[in-house]
């Protein structure tokens, strides 16, 4: 009996010893595509098995628990990994904690479930974030209003909008395509789906989704937000109870002097903007820099904040890249303008030069939200009708690399931010 203790001591000792992890770079370097190597690390927190996502050490890697079948699922998407025996990794986690290196290492424990609002329509855009998600192969769900209405959200840990309008102004298209056939039936569509909720109005249908929503990030839901659904949620938000909407929008006239009844106290990130009233103007409000940018394509880049790992490790986290320097691409709204975003608000990337913000985060309640500015990060001018972007010929994207750090973000066993 002895001898058999003795026998399995020895046994347990070696198999610690050549006790091995996989390690996904995210180095310019060392990976070969990034955007993928998400979806195996989505993918292996599925597993049930715990990941340790490497802040700042090598682009932000991965580390993770080796085995054949994970080895299996790189070499099938095309991912750069590289094993690790138990004492190399021991290694690399001490250089991480030393307190001269700002890095940390931040375990990722559960996948978390997945919303994309988006009607079930085909629209004459692309959604970058559903592009990229399909592209990474993680999974998600589409909801949209009836859902969102019947308190759909409770099932899920990250909701992302896209190019979405809660003003109901129907996206401000009103000028270039309102006798275009797919913006007739859009409208018609998105009228009686709102008569069928129960509203008299678009405008009224999508104030109460924007209110649902914001519940859900005040009770814990984290939220990413790209283009026009951006300022058009807060916009909605800070209208509760205001008619803004012109009468070829919704039949009757707006409120007079309604920019002076906006309660900026209701909105998550943006203050003292000032509404476009014109419907022949493709603008929300005063938020988006489009019409006042001053900058060529060739040098229009945002460059992302550096944040302590170890003192403040959610920023930090979403601004994992492999390069500090993005290019800029645009939108409907393309960037925020830098005084009418809120003090309690984090500015993660920006272009100094214009005097934006191109990328932001903040807190509501127990919930987080980020705001992204602009379309398809690998499409400069993404416009109504343009063919969809080929991800397979950028799998290295920086700028699709943020979207998501924000998917992984929830993932996170969290520490309380220190600054």
């Amino acid at each position: 009996m002895k001898n058999i203790i003795i026998l399995f001591i020895c046994l347990f000792s070696v198999g610690n010893v050549f006790a091995s992890y996989i390690l996904i770079p995210m180095d310019a370097e060392g990976q070969k595509n990034h955007l993928k190597a998400y979806g195996i690390t989505f993918w292996t927190l599925n597993k049930q098995q715990k990941v340790k996502w490497l802040l700042n050490y090598r682009g932000g890697s991965f580390l993770l628990p080796d085995f054949e079948e994970v080895q299996r699922e790189c070499q099938i998407r095309g991912v750069s990994f590289e094993i690790l025996s138990d004492n190399k990794a021991q290694q690399i986690l001490e250089e991480i904690s030393s307190p001269s290196q700002n890095m940390e290492a931040v375990v990722l424990e559960k996948a978390p479930k997945i919303a994309v609002y988006s009607p079930n329509s085909k629209q004459p855009w692309d959604d970058a974030v559903t592009m990229v998600l399909t592209y990474a192969e993680i999974p998600y769900d589409t909801i949209y209003d009836e859902e969102v209405l019947n308190d759909g959200l409770l099932l899920y840990e990250w909701l992302h909008l896209h190019h979405e309008d809660f003003t109901g102004q129907f996206g401000k298209f009103y000028r270039s395509f309102r006798s275009a056939a797919w913006y007739i039936e859009e409208k018609k569509k998105a009228e009686l789906l709102a008569k069928e909720l129960g509203y008299s109005k678009v405008s009224e249908a999508k104030l109460a989704v924007a209110l649902k929503i914001r519940d859900y990030v005040i009770g814990g839901g984290f939220m990413f937000a790209m283009c026009s659904a951006t300022d058009s949620f807060d916009i909605a938000l800070s209208a509760e109870g205001i008619d803004i909407c012109e009468p070829m929008f919704d039949g009757d006239g707006s409120d007079a002097s309604y920019q002076n009844k906006i309660d900026f106290n209701k909105t998550f990130a943006f203050k003292n903007y000032v509404l476009e009233r014109s419907p022949n103007v493709y603008e929300f409000s005063s938020i988006d820099m489009t019409q006042k940018r001053r900058i060529t394509k060739t040098t229009d880049y945002f460059s992302l904040m550096d944040f302590s790992a170890k003192w403040d490790p959610i920023p930090t986290m979403l601004n994992q890249n492999h390069t500090a320097l993005i290019k800029g691409f645009m939108g409907q709204t393309t960037a925020f303008t830098r005084d009418e975003i809120k003090s309690s608000v984090l500015i993660l990337g920006e272009n100094k030069i214009n005097g934006e913000a191109k990328y932001i985060h903040g807190i509501k309640g127990k919930g987080f939200f980020t705001f992204y500015g602009g379309h398809d990060p690998e499409d400069y001018t993404h416009r109504v009708g343009d063919p969809k972007t080929e991800l397979d010929l950028h799998p290295t994207s920086p700028g699709y690399r943020l979207i998501l750090n924000n998917v992984l973000f929830p993932a996170a066993k969290k520490k309380k931010q220190k600054t």
